[in-house]
């Protein structure tokens, strides 16, 4: 699959409105005039499918909040095989520690789909740091949040089954968590899912097999969950919460 790549923060259109800012998480509780100088140093853009916003080994030199659409997170070995490392959706933001570390990236980005994006520059984002203690306090909540995320990750890994990970991520799309039943849609094709949780397609194809068992039905995209108790029993989510700025 072919990607194309845009250059960070240089061709967007108009400078986001300030209430736009707030709608996403790492902003939300800054004061009126943050969110102003903060956006005068932001541009949006639309990134058409399978752009390139950041690639792994490369600096970038704005950091990225997702407005609408989704994007790839992923790590490249040596020998070529990749691994999804997240799929950040509309209020998560990417390329935080790297970017405002001044380092290369670990993980490339690329849009699944078309997708909007808040582009704030690295440079002006960390004048203001320096000098708002607010903005700091956002900044390295969503950096531990991300921490939490990674470690959950980690976890799953070694102590979950292919299985039990993807009965957990049919679990997180679930939009009423007393909901005795679900019916929804995967966000994305089979083949990324599988990146996503670490397996590949024909280990996807198995646990999807095994989750019949726990009620999960599928009719290629569309999943329906008939016993959601049963499937928690089964998959053993972590329920610990990350608070009201997770996402």
């Amino acid at each position: 699959m072919s990607s194309q790549s845009i250059a960070p923060a240089l061709h967007g259109s108009d400078q986001p409105d300030p209430a736009l800012l707030r709608v996403t998480p790492l902003f939300r509780d800054l004061d009126d005039d943050l969110l102003w100088r903060i956006a005068r140093i932001s541009t949006i853009i639309t990134a058409p499918e399978n752009t390139v916003l950041g690639r792994q080994g490369e600096r970038v030199d704005c950091v990225y909040v997702v407005l609408s659409g989704q994007v790839a997170i992923s790590n490249e070995a040596p020998n070529g095989d990749q691994a999804v490392v997240e799929i950040v959706r509309a209020g998560g933001q990417m390329f935080l520690s790297s970017t405002l570390a001044g380092l290369p990236l670990l993980l490339t980005g690329h849009a699944i789909d078309t997708t909007r994006l808040i582009c704030v520059d690295a440079g002006g984002l960390l004048d203001l740091i320096r000098s708002e203690p607010t903005l700091a306090t956002a900044i390295l909540r969503a950096e531990a949040l991300d921490f939490r995320q990674l470690v959950r990750q980690v976890c799953d890994l070694k102590l979950r089954t292919t299985a039990q990970r993807l009965g957990c991520y049919l679990l997180e799309l679930t939009t009423d968590q007393k909901a005795l039943t679900a019916s929804m849609r995967l966000p994305f094709d089979k083949r990324l899912l599988a990146a996503r949780l670490g397996c590949r397609q024909e280990n996807l194809s198995r646990a999807f097999a095994a989750l019949r068992d726990y009620g999960v039905e599928t009719h290629g995209a569309r999943v329906i969950l008939h016993d959601i108790a049963k499937l928690r029993e089964y998959s053993v989510p972590d329920d610990l919460p990350d608070g009201e700025l997770a996402f």
